[in-house]
């Protein structure tokens, strides 16, 4: 797996805004690369902050929307368009707003969806359209993907994997179902940490003194188990953007 690599800007804002522009840049280089692009997103504050910041960026359009590929890291398990859901705030922050494909577009399926309220037949589905996206150079069950963006909590979870839960210790599967998660809502579905680390790229993004001490933690050696951010890795860049005050306890000072 890479070495880590660290990024502090001086608050949270312009976390958003630079992450906004490398993104452009990344998905940009790919496309002149291959011809197309694909991006794994997250939700949470910084991560649709991010969103927001693309979306009126005037690099914006320098990306071919219609040519990138989009997944999600994870999903809350609620009904379509429910505000909490990662997709909806994704599509009000960014998506609605340039020319994606349709079907280009790769949602978890919602608690009224196809599935019905069946979060693990909704992951197992997932995890079919990965396979059928992934490419033989992928050598593996998950696309490639050019950039995964992945969110870091408090006490160190990512994704939707959380501290010692059933899919912090999962090695086979690439998409799961997680129930009773310690933060609402309790069902979601989530990638694993094997299917993020298929990324070419992964970057993880946070903020707040609160992230501090998780973000020491996990580039200090944690295990992935303890520490789940820790085992994020991706096969050429792992990419730690964060704020200053996310950065405050890592060893050794500020990058």
């Amino acid at each position: 797996m890479t070495r880590p690599q660290v990024v502090v800007y001086p608050n949270a804002d312009l976390l958003a805004a630079a992450t906004a522009a490398r993104l452009v840049t990344r998905l940009v280089d790919a496309q002149a690369a291959s011809g197309s692009a694909s991006l794994v997103l997250t939700g949470g504050r910084t991560g649709i902050a991010v969103l927001e910041h693309l979306r009126t960026a005037q690099a914006r359009d320098a990306v071919d929307w219609s040519h990138v590929d989009l997944y999600w890291g994870d999903e809350r398990f609620l009904p379509s368009g429910h505000p909490d859901r990662n997709e909806t705030q994704a599509r009000a922050a960014l998506l609605d707003h340039v020319h994606v494909d349709p079907d280009r577009v790769h949602p978890m399926a919602a608690s009224d969806g196809p599935f019905g309220n069946d979060p693990d037949a909704a992951a197992v589905a997932y995890a079919d359209l990965l396979d059928r996206a992934a490419r033989p150079e992928d050598h593996g069950d998950v696309p490639g993907f050019d950039v995964c963006l992945l969110g870091v909590g408090e006490e160190g979870h990512t994704l939707s994997v959380f501290p010692t839960s059933p899919a912090a210790y999962e090695t086979d599967r690439t998409v799961v179902a997680v129930r009773n998660c310690p933060k609402p809502p309790p069902t979601r579905i989530t990638l694993t940490l094997a299917a993020a680390r298929q990324a070419t790229e992964i970057w993880l993004l946070t903020a707040g003194e609160n992230k501090a001490a998780a973000v020491a933690m996990a580039l200090s050696g944690a295990g992935e188990v303890q520490v789940p951010a820790a085992g994020a890795r991706g096969r050429r860049r792992t990419l730690w953007l964060l704020d200053k005050a996310a950065a405050t306890k890592i060893a050794g000072g500020l990058p």
